[in-house]
């Protein structure tokens, strides 16, 4: 996207931005967009992301510009900023974080991480037989033309090898590959006419809303399961 696009994005949320607000934070070193060969800006979704954090910890918290700075800085060197106080009173997070499911962030981040198979079955303590199945049952796989496993896939192996102790093999977990399978085929449905749009923004905004369904749809599938199991 170039300036003017970024512009459109975040105005429904942040309506006091401008291109020379953007511009400012670019030069303070808070977002570093790539260039073209005419030195014309082009950001990712990525860099969106970015700005629409400082943004945020701006309005919401007041904080300055250093200080979102080293958060920032934190963030890319893969740790967790440090905790935000509210400035108003809020609600319980129990009562609202649906205990703890995946934010629609967490759908947007990609992960970095790249292990061997003897490396997985290390860290996950698991079998070569129990990991051969679990890709047979395409529960899990390398990721494309690398042959190496992500953090995600790391999850789905250590969840699996839990499971496996209440007596759960991967041929019984082929049920849940099939849901998810739906629930993605859902949210593509949705997404898809956004993604077909004419505008260069419509990538990014495509983007966010996958990100908000895939979260608002896990949501609802633990939350029916949790609500089903309690049933007498």
């Amino acid at each position: 996207m170039n300036i003017g696009q970024v512009l459109d994005v975040l105005r429904p949320d942040f309506p006091d931005v401008t291109i020379p607000k953007i511009r400012f934070l670019e030069e303070k070193g808070l977002i570093a967009p790539d260039r073209t060969p005419a030195g014309y800006r082009k950001f990712s979704s990525a860099d969106v992301d970015r700005l629409r954090y400082v943004l945020r910890m701006q309005r919401d918290h007041y904080l300055p510009l250093k200080v979102i700075g080293e958060h920032l800085d934190a963030i890319d060197r893969g740790l967790e900023p440090p905790p935000i106080e509210s400035v108003v009173p809020t609600v319980p997070k129990v009562a609202l974080s649906s205990d703890g499911l995946p934010s629609p962030e967490s759908f947007g981040r990609r992960s970095d991480v790249r292990l061997s198979r003897r490396e997985l079955m290390k860290i996950a303590e698991v079998s070569d037989e129990l990991l051969t199945q679990l890709e047979q049952f395409g529960l899990v796989q390398p990721r494309a033309g690398t042959g190496h496993y992500d953090s995600d896939a790391l999850v789905v192996v250590q969840t699996a090898k839990e499971l496996a102790d209440f007596g759960l093999e991967p041929r019984h977990l082929r049920a849940y590959k099939s849901a998810a399978d739906r629930e993605a085929g859902l949210v593509e449905m949705v997404v898809g006419p956004l993604r077909r749009g004419r505008d260069a923004a419509a990538s990014a905004r495509a983007d966010d809303a996958t990100h908000q369904i895939a979260a608002l749809s896990v949501r609802l599938h633990a939350t029916l399961v949790k609500t089903r199991l309690q049933q007498p």
